[in-house]
């Protein structure tokens, strides 16, 4: 039994009159293909509960009361600009033929998951504030605003004052709504402000006014929002991405408000599923494909794109690269399920474990139905075939496969030729030249250092010996064989990827096993393992100068992963900016279009700086690391700061590893330095406060003889070490820990020091690696 079919079954046993399944998004731009994933979990719940007899609905609700707080970058900013703010069902339509830049952009959306057969009841938030269905739930919200308050100081630590009401009114002068504060609920009228410098996106226009909260007068932040629709349209079940349903995330926060506040039990979540992504910067190169929903969906018939998010359980990560084996793949394994659903039509199924596979194999090919499924069993002309013929020039495609099947073929056959024909001309054109990246990798110029080949050799050993191996069992063995080898699990991970992909990285490990087969992995494996052990080397030495910088004791016990690069680089030449610099900044805000908020979640680096200020008790929510916060901003269009051309040149290399880098003025240290926890009573005055911050005994903080001089490993930097334009000298700091490995911090440093010294100039005085052994 497959998942969806599992979770049908639970929510049966709810009995509820009615489940409705709900799921929702902003149409501020092109839909990026990750929001389907959301799309198809619902759709799946809501026909596996009709199926099972459940009442049940499926909705869609696309929240164009939203402001404009991102500018595309396939729109025109000077035409656009003016409109940043605004509710987006009050923007024009980029395109003639739409009532709203919201409409033109969810009718894109609605288009493709149309196309994959999803149907959900489409709602539009303005239309539940203009008809006055939020009216009440608004009011409530406003009411209790007290017991809101409360609610963030319990469960994310955020102290909100007797002035903060969770409502943005639209300004009566401007038209904007991202840029409005409520200041008063009197209990008919919201008192409000439009703030010039609110938000970096939009500029308020300094008005103050009151209105009625009422109908399309204005709606909820964000957290309360999503809770207001539950209530008002009624869900019982709307899962989500992980990142939304951690502690503290909008689904936590949500249930909170739903339950003290509206006195609404929240829907059920399903424990949330797995990001869907695509593969790196090539859906965003110049081959002219990017990550919107409608373009990944031209690249696969309807019926395959469907299957290939159906058959990934919710668990499980989904990452697309069109790149290499990935669609021949795809296909093959849509034929094989095919080929168990026609054995099910032929009650030919066999009995105990096999059996169970092809009835998995069989339902999902039955919930990934966008046509109608064949009567009878079809013969299905292979498209790895189909596109290996059309490469060779090869003509009479039908006349081929009607040898292979010995007989004509059907009209249903035909179609499925001829459809496959078409999309495999597209990924010969686009994808196939770079076929040598998938699995048929050159094993031969594959290097291993001495732990990884071990490592690889354990687990080809273990694997070659299963017996009955299972997922469980295969897993065991990779986790097992780290312990063994004492590696770093990230650098074992990266030697298997690496042995049986070519790349250092893919899906989860147990994923790409069954993918492509034990056996074929054991072939690989063996292959890579003839290679020349690489000679460990690294590209910096240790440092072990205590008088320079050093990591205290208590701290190597509490985290043993800690590994810092430090360097000195004197006679620096810092300058407001550089025309030079400010070019590789916006190629990297260019080539980096397609990235979004769940992306950056997924990655590892990110992940290990969240673990970090988690451990530190921190809510990362509000508080992100450097990286996350970079890319965030390149992610949502905000626009990166300008500093100085140190500080912008390595921010760079921070977006580019998704490491954490701190320079400082070397003259405002105090030798030496350390990491270390703090000590009762220590404070440290943070750039652009007035006011010092007070250390608690649990933050990651670097101190000199004078103080701390940064917060939470380079979260925000102390005032008196800042680096500025009269700078000569700077200390630099690159923060590893967790996954966060040896290798990466070198790689760091190593562009850090290169692109500060390009824009800055200097010479290098030390550079080392600082680790906790």
């Amino acid at each position: 039994m497959i998942w969806v079919d599992r979770e049908a079954i639970r929510l049966k046993q709810r009995k509820f009159p009615l489940e409705w399944c709900d799921d929702m998004k902003t149409p501020s731009g092109r839909i990026h293909v990750g929001s389907l994933r959301g799309v198809i979990v619902h759709d799946l719940i809501y026909k596996a509960l009709i199926q099972i007899g459940v009442n049940a609905r499926f909705s869609y609700v696309f929240n164009d009361m939203d402001p404009m707080d991102g500018m595309p970058s396939y729109l025109d900013k000077n035409k656009w600009q003016k409109y940043m703010g605004n509710p987006l069902y009050n923007i024009p339509s980029p395109e003639p033929g739409f009532k709203s830049f919201a409409e033109y952009f969810a009718k894109e959306f609605i288009a493709v998951f149309n196309s994959i057969n999803c149907h959900p009841d489409i709602i539009w938030s303005s239309e539940l504030h203009r008809s006055g269905k939020m009216n009440q739930a608004i009011r409530t919200i406003l009411d209790k605003a007290d017991i809101v308050r409360d609610i963030y100081k319990r469960v994310v630590k955020k102290d909100r004052p007797k002035d903060w009401f969770p409502y943005n009114p639209i300004c009566e002068k401007c038209g904007k709504i991202g840029t409005t504060r409520t200041y008063k609920w009197d209990g008919k009228f919201v008192y409000y402000k439009c703030e010039p410098d609110m938000v970096t996106w939009a500029q308020g226009c300094d008005h103050e006014g009151k209105v009625e909260p009422i109908n399309e007068n204005g709606k909820l932040l964000w957290k309360l929002d999503w809770p207001a629709h539950w209530k008002v349209i009624g869900v019982t079940v709307e899962s989500s991405g992980k990142d939304h349903m951690s502690s503290g995330g909008s689904y936590d926060m949500g249930s909170h408000f739903a339950r003290e506040v509206l006195n609404y039990e929240p829907p059920d979540a399903l424990g949330g599923y797995e990001w869907f992504t695509i593969g790196g910067k090539k859906m965003s190169s110049s081959k002219g494909i990017g990550a919107s929903a409608k373009e990944v969906a031209s690249i696969l018939p309807s019926d395959i794109f469907r299957f290939f998010m159906v058959r990934t359980p919710i668990k499980t990560h989904l990452d697309f690269d069109p790149f290499g084996d990935t669609i021949p793949n795809l296909f093959d394994d849509y034929d094989r399920c095919l080929n168990a659903y026609f054995l099910k039509m032929e009650n030919k199924v066999p009995e105990k474990k096999e059996g169970e596979v092809i009835l998995d194999f069989a339902r999902i090919i039955e919930l990934s139905e966008v046509n109608p499924l064949p009567k009878k069993r079809l013969y299905l002309p292979r498209f790895r075939t189909i596109a290996n013929l059309i490469k060779t020039k090869k003509e009479k495609l039908e006349e081929f496969f009607e040898k292979l099947k010995s007989s004509e073929l059907n009209g249903a056959e035909k179609a499925i030729l001829a459809e496959r024909i078409n999309f495999a001309k597209i990924y010969l054109e686009k994808y196939a030249k770079n076929l040598n990246q998938g699995l048929n990798v050159k094993t031969q110029n594959l290097t291993f250092n001495k732990k990884q080949k071990e490592y690889l050799t354990i687990c080809c050993d273990r694997f070659i010996k299963l017996n009955t191996p299972s997922n469980e069992i295969i897993q065991k063995v990779l986790l097992d064989s780290i312990k063994i080898v004492n590696i770093d699990t990230r650098i074992a991970f990266q030697a298997f990827y690496l042995a049986l992909t070519g790349k250092t990285h893919g899906p989860k490990a147990i994923d790409l096993i069954i993918q492509i087969g034990l056996r074929k992995v054991i072939e690989l494996l063996q292959k890579s393992l003839k290679e020349k052990i690489e000679k460990s080397s690294n590209l910096f030495p240790d440092l072990k100068d205590s008088k320079i910088f050093s990591i205290a004791p208590e701290m190597v016990k509490k985290y043993p992963s800690i590994n810092i690069g430090i360097a000195i680089i004197k006679n620096v030449n810092i300058q407001k900016n550089n025309p030079d610099l400010q070019k590789e900044l916006d190629e990297f805000v260019n080539s980096n279009d397609s990235l979004n908020n769940e992306l950056i979640s997924s990655y590892p680096e990110i992940q290990s700086y969240r673990k970090l200020y988690k451990q530190m008790g921190l809510d990362w929510h509000s508080k992100r690391p450097s990286p996350e916060a970079l890319l965030r901003r390149v992610a949502l269009k905000k626009g990166l700061y300008n500093v100085n051309t140190c500080v912008d040149a390595y921010n760079l290399i921070v977006m580019k590893h998704r490491v954490s880098v701190g320079a400082f003025d070397l003259a405002k240290i105090k030798f030496p330095t350390i990491l270390r926890f703090p000590k009762e009573g220590e404070q440290i005055l943070l750039l652009g406060d007035h006011k010092p911050t007070n250390y608690k005994p649990t933050d990651v903080a670097y101190f000199d003889r004078t103080g701390g001089y940064n917060i939470y490993f380079n979260y925000r930097d102390a005032q008196r070490t800042a680096v500025s334009e009269k700078t000569n000298d700077i200390l630099l700091n690159i923060d590893g820990i967790f996954d966060i490995t040896r290798e990466l911090v070198e790689q760091s440093l190593k562009e850090s020091i290169e692109i500060i010294l390009k824009y800055c100039g200097g010479k290098v005085e030390i550079a080392g690696i600082v680790t906790t052994s």
